[in-house]
C-alpha cells in the first residue's frame, strides 16, 4: 500500500507542526488523532486522544516514539514501552506502543493500514511488565489503561490469586490473573481472621509476595517471612507495585 496517500486522504487531516512527516486529524469535536511515520517511512506511529486533547502532548510522544522507535515496536513485544519521557504539566514518565494484533485499529475500512500502525501513547514505567501475554497486553489495552485518555492516572502492574474462606471469595482461574491495584488493596484486609486464606500477588518485575493472616499479618517472599502490621502491609504492596 501507499502509506503516505492513504493518511494525506484522512478525513480533516494536516500537517502536524514541529514533526516532519507528521499529521493530525480528528473525526469528531471528541476524538482527535496524530501519527508520523517510522524513520524507514514503513509504518505509522499513531497516538489518540479522547475528550481532553492536547497536541503539543501528542507532537511530544510522537517525537520520544520516533526517537526510540528500536525499543518501542522493534523487540517483539505485544506493549512496548520506554521510559524516561516527560512532558509539562503530566505525571506520564514512559510511552507506550501496542502492536496491531493489540490494537486493531483502522481494521474496518482499511486492513493493511492496521498491519503497519503502532499505536503510541503517554504511560507510566509501572504499568508493564514487557512479559505480557497477547491476551494480557489485549486487557491492558483495550480494558484497564484507558491509553486515550491524557488525564488518567497510572493503573500498575499486578497478577493475582488469592482464596478467602471466611468471605468465600476467591480466584477461579488456575494461576496469578491481570486485576486492578484497589483490588488487591481491598482483599488484603478481608484476610484478617480467615484460617488458610491468602492472597498473593506479582508486580511488574515478576516479584511475587504471599500475604496471610496467622493472629496477624504475614508477609512472605524473595526476602524471606515477616510479620508487619496491617498499615505496614498496606503500604509496602502499594509501594512494591511502582
Amino acid at each position: 500500500m501507499d502509506l503516505l496517500s492513504t493518511i494525506e486522504a484522512f478525513p480533516n487531516v494536516a500537517p502536524l507542526e514541529g514533526l516532519d512527516r507528521a499529521w493530525k486529524w480528528s473525526l469528531n469535536p471528541v476524538l482527535h488523532f496524530a501519527g508520523a511515520l517510522t524513520s524507514d517511512g514503513t509504518r505509522l506511529l499513531q497516538t489518540n486522544q479522547r475528550g481532553k486533547h492536547d497536541e503539543s502532548l501528542a507532537q511530544a510522544v510522537l517525537t520520544f516514539a520516533r526517537d526510540h522507535e528500536k525499543q518501542l515496536i522493534g523487540e517483539g513485544r505485544f506493549i512496548g514501552h520506554a521510559d524516561a519521557f516527560g512532558f509539562p504539566g503530566y505525571a506520564f514518565d514512559a510511552v507506550a506502543a501496542a502492536v496491531p494484533a493489540v490494537h486493531g485499529h483502522h481494521k474496518a475500512q482499511n486492513p493493511e493500514l492496521t498491519a503497519v500502525t503502532h499505536i503510541v501513547f503517554p504511560a507510566y514505567a509501572c504499568e508493564f511488565s514487557g512479559k505480557e501475554t497477547l491476551a494480557e497486553a489485549e486487557a491492558r489495552y483495550t480494558k484497564m489503561l484507558r491509553p486515550a485518555e491524557i488525564g488518567r492516572d497510572a493503573v500498575p502492574f499486578v497478577k493475582m490469586r488469592f482464596d478467602n474462606p471466611r468471605t468465600g471469595g476467591g480466584s477461579t482461574n488456575p494461576g496469578r490473573a491481570l486485576t486492578y491495584p484497589k483490588i488487591l488493596l481491598q482483599e488484603i484486609p478481608q484476610l484478617e481472621d480467615s484460617p488458610g486464606g491468602f492472597v498473593e500477588y506479582e508486580n511488574r518485575e515478576g516479584a511475587v509476595h504471599h500475604i496471610e493472616w496467622s493472629g496477624t499479618w504475614v508477609l512472605s517472599g524473595e526476602s524471606g517471612r515477616r510479620e508487619m502490621s496491617l498499615e505496614e502491609l498496606l503500604s509496602f504492596t502499594e509501594a512494591s507495585l511502582r
